[in-house]
């Protein structure tokens, strides 16, 4: 058995020590063989923020981390930095690559930078982008775990998000669940929740599931929703293929992170 643990939208500037302090022990707990963090690591991509995350991550002590940059993670203000490297602190704190993968026998986790310096809060993604993530899942092998991490959904639940939606989405569904995909893991909108892709596209050839996870450790909570983490749990051996998201909120009374819904997901051959 394989365990993921995806966050996202962690936003280090407005965190809360109480609740990193329960993350990390959430991590200890549960000892994930990867953590994958989906964008917004800073609120304000200044250095002493990525220092911070930074910091977090290297408590995380995971196997292996994989970061992926997000909308925040672009300087806002700092005009000359976001013209001409928008990414220099994000890659002081966490390398040059900005589209990370990791492959193990039992997973494949391709990374997607669809964050634009040209545009303030909406994510893109290009047909090469798209090209070369489809690419790298016809190779994957029949019984590993196929995920995708963007930062903005590719799915949402409510109106008010229609708006937040990645720009070039539709046909990156359709070219990965062609491809072998079976989740899109994000962030961006501060709201956890697990449904088929096929609630949007109706005709996909194969199931493909979008998990969002809310916002991990900011203040910056939305709709009432507490700050929030999935595990994601797969063992290749299993039949039929299926994998476990299970959402753990962050619980103020205890500050712990406690297990509040788990979804079993039935997954394509």
């Amino acid at each position: 058995m394989s365990v993921v643990l995806h966050i996202s939208d962690t936003h280090f500037g407005t965190e809360q020590p109480n609740v990193v302090a329960a993350l990390l022990q959430l991590v200890r707990q549960q000892s994930p063989d990867l953590v994958v963090l989906s964008g917004d690591i800073t609120q304000r991509a200044r250095r002493s923020q990525f220092r911070a995350a930074q910091q977090f991550v290297t408590h995380l002590a995971a196997p292996k981390t994989l970061v992926l940059p997000g909308n925040h993670d672009i300087p806002l203000f700092n005009i000359l930095m976001r013209l001409f490297c928008p990414y220099a602190n994000y890659q002081r704190a966490f390398g040059a690559e900005l589209e990370p993968g990791f492959e193990s026998a039992d997973l494949l986790v391709l990374g997607v930078n669809t964050t634009r310096a040209s545009r303030h809060t909406d994510g893109e993604i290009s047909d090469s982008q798209i090209t070369r993530v489809s690419r790298r899942l016809r190779m994957a092998n029949a019984e590993q775990l196929r995920l995708v991490v963007t930062h903005q959904p590719v799915h949402v639940t409510r109106l008010e998000d229609e708006k937040n939606l990645l720009h070039g989405h539709r046909e990156a569904v359709y070219t990965w669940a062609r491809a072998g995909v079976d989740l899109v893991l994000g962030g961006h909108i501060h709201l956890p929740y697990v449904r088929p892709l096929r609630e949007r596209f109706f005709d996909l050839p194969r199931s493909v599931w979008a998990v969002q996870a809310g916002t991990a450790v900011s203040s910056r909570l939305r709709g009432g929703i507490p700050n929030s983490v999935n595990l994601i749990g797969y063992a290749r051996s299993s039949r039929p293929r299926r994998c476990v998201v299970a959402r753990w909120d962050h619980d103020a009374s205890t500050q712990r992170f406690i297990l509040v819904e788990q979804s079993d997901i039935g997954l394509s051959g």
